[in-house]
């Protein structure tokens, strides 16, 4: 699964979580700046892992910073379980 898909999910998740139109959330943005507080964040990661079908610590979450990140991390995650 490409980045664009990835994208779109946590897109997806974070607009349904925040209740905003996905449009407004953007690639290079924060879930923070759109009003994410932590329990906001871990659904909308809780959600996006459940969506690819993939179980990690969400430790390895700690540097993740933007959401160009998470769907970074998240894309990594995927090819090596598809690997």
């Amino acid at each position: 699964m490409g980045h664009d898909a990835i994208f779109s999910i946590v897109r997806g998740h974070a607009a349904s979580v925040l209740s905003i139109s996905p449009e407004s959330v953007p690639f290079e943005g924060r879930l923070v700046d759109l009003g994410a507080n932590s329990i906001d964040r871990l659904e909308i990661v809780t959600m996006t892992m459940e969506s690819l079908g993939l179980r990690f610590s969400l430790v390895e979450l700690s540097n993740v910073d933007n959401i160009r990140d998470l769907v970074g991390f998240f894309h990594a995650k995927a090819q090596r379980g598809a690997a």
